[in-house]
């Protein structure tokens, strides 16, 4: 049976005023980090190590000791004179996937959802219906009499009920929606949303899960930023678009200088006692006094939205906003009466992690609704994991791990083969040098006869010596071949290829998109069905990008 984990998070049935103070927003700090820094394998350490380690894999950097722990013998390395760097074939297959996806950009399309452009729309559409089913009189009263009766102009018309929809759906835009696709193409474009976009590929890619954030201020206005997820910290969930969290938070390594100007309040003191709160995530051997770990988070929780409503003596109601300790009593005189809404909203804080130290604290001076459920509130993140399970990320670049490994490895030994191959040589019999004459006074030496057969491959010998015996050394010189190696050689290129093909069978990129030399026998159509069969296979990561960007866009 599992062991159940208590929550350190404080009671959310309080009062909005205690929901407020600095005491109640250190404790859900402190209780985020808790949760997640807690011990020398915390749960962001462990999230940090591995996303450290899928990044390396996919730039080929991978760390080489688990190779030389397997060619090694009791640890001795001497013998060995091998290149160890990785083969950079996981490189490959990232830049496939992202390049390939970065291209392939969209465009952000409004839709009025409000009752008059619902309105507008009708009354387009009952309009171009009515000229298509008065085409033929209209045309007749054109001609007869001069006398356009269009609603419309005449050649946008549609032809049937096909074309129709297709204008609505391509061509047919109201004001406000274009005016809204402008403000977000501008707002994507100052914010290079281009450049966020290839990064969050990336990691869809390598960590299997992509993050962004949507700021706003006075001085900038509404932007959309890279969030790096080895540096993020989330409530638990298991949906892979993160609806159903209730806090997230983004760890900052920050210099104290910048983080004077960016809290100015900071006395003196509290600079000192940050000095000495080093934190040390990511078990470094040298840490810097002059940057600390900071927690920027939100916390989502509920608000009571109390109003007074009170009689006036005319006959009207008046509503005043009140806290929620507003309750009237019963034997109360005078007509008025409580009006109380629950609604969600949302808290910023800011933790310096190592030190009970809370930066800021207070309710989110720009919090994201929807206009259709005004009661629920959107985070500022944008997060997604098209592959998650029971808080577990699969990637592209996990599953191919232990392939990579395995090409190393025959990478590897295919080195240990070539080394120990030597040239071909020849084999030179002394005894059967003997009683040659050349008949040129030449004296028929070891010397002379290697001379004689690189330069002319002739070789000279006696069948019988010189009793008249059959002599065995008739051939005085023969060539020896030293390539013992070859088939080895060979059974290991055979298995690098079969890893290889591994690799493709488990991510979906075949031969048509990975951009190999594909069979001069193969027709363009079975090669244009192969490449869109391997999109298929990756379309989770597209998708998981385009509800990263409509998230960003509506917010």
């Amino acid at each position: 049976m599992a062991e159940s984990v208590i929550s350190n998070f404080p009671p959310q049935a309080v009062s909005d005023a205690e929901k407020m103070s600095d005491d109640y927003g250190l404790r859900v700090g402190l209780a985020i980090e808790q949760e997640w820094f807690a011990g020398s394998t915390s749960r962001y350490l462990q999230n940090y190590n591995e996303f450290h380690k899928r990044r390396l894999y996919s730039r080929g950097e991978q760390p080489t000791q688990k190779y030389k722990n397997e060619l090694a013998i009791d640890g001795d390395l001497s013998y060995l004179n091998l290149d160890w760097k990785p083969v950079p074939i996981v490189p490959k297959f990232v830049d496939i996937i992202v390049n390939g996806m970065a291209e392939r950009d969209f465009t952000i399309n409004c839709f009025s959802q409000d009752p008059f452009g619902v309105y507008e729309r009708t009354e387009y559409m009952e309009s171009m219906i009515r000229d298509m089913e008065a085409r033929e009189y209209n045309d007749a009263v054109a001609q007869s009499f001069g006398i356009d009766l269009y609603e419309n102009k005449q050649d946008t018309v549609p032809n049937s009920e096909e074309e129709l929809k297709l204008h609505m759906q391509l061509d047919y835009k109201l004001p406000i929606e274009l005016a809204n696709e402008q403000g977000v193409a501008t707002l994507m474009e100052n914010s290079r949303f281009s450049n966020i976009r290839r990064k969050v590929l990336k990691d869809l890619t390598v960590l299997g899960v992509g993050a962004t954030r949507t700021t706003f201020d006075f001085s900038q206005g509404a932007e959309v930023e890279y969030c790096d997820p080895a540096n993020m910290v989330w409530s638990y969930t298991e949906d892979p678009f993160f609806e159903d969290i209730y806090y997230v938070g983004e760890v900052k390594e920050i210099p104290i200088n910048e983080l004077v100007r960016e809290f100015p309040h900071l006395s003196e003191a509290d600079v000192a006692e940050l000095e000495g709160s080093s934190y040390n995530l990511h078990a470094r051997n040298n840490l810097d006094r002059n940057k600390v770990h900071v927690l920027y988070f939100n916390y989502k929780t509920h608000a009571h939205d109390v109003y007074k409503l009170k009689t006036t003596g005319s006959g009207g109601e008046k509503v005043i906003p009140k806290d929620d300790s507003f309750n009237p009593p019963a034997d109360m005189e005078g007509d008025y009466s409580r009006l109380d809404r629950i609604m969600e909203v949302l808290y910023e804080g800011v933790l310096v992690l190592g030190c009970r130290k809370l930066l800021r604290w207070r309710v989110a001076p720009n919090m994201l609704r929807s206009e259709s459920d005004y009661g629920k509130v959107k985070m500022n993140y944008q997060i997604c994991a098209p592959r998650m399970y029971r808080g577990r990320f699969d990637s592209v670049v996990s599953r191919i791990e232990g392939f990579a490994d395995q090409i190393q490895m025959a990478h590897l030994k295919l080195q240990q083969v070539a080394n120990r191959i030597v040239p071909d040589g020849v084999y030179l019999d002394a005894d059967g040098l003997t009683e040659i004459d050349l008949g040129n006074g030449t004296s028929y030496n070891p010397a002379e006869a290697l001379r004689m057969f690189f330069q002319t491959g002739s070789v000279v010998g006696r069948s019988f010596t010189g009793d008249g015996d059959m002599n065995p050394g008739k051939v005085p010189i023969q060539q020896i071949q030293n390539g013992v190696g070859s088939n080895k050689i060979q059974s290991l290129i055979t298995l690098y290829n079969y890893y290889l093909q591994m690799i493709r069978d488990t991510t979906g990129l075949n031969e048509a998109r990975d951009g190999s030399m594909p069979d001069s026998n193969t027709l363009v159509g079975v090669q244009q069905m192969a490449a869109a069969n391997s999109n298929t296979a990756t379309n989770h990561i597209l998708h998981a990008m385009s509800f990263i960007t409509v998230e960003a866009a509506e917010n």
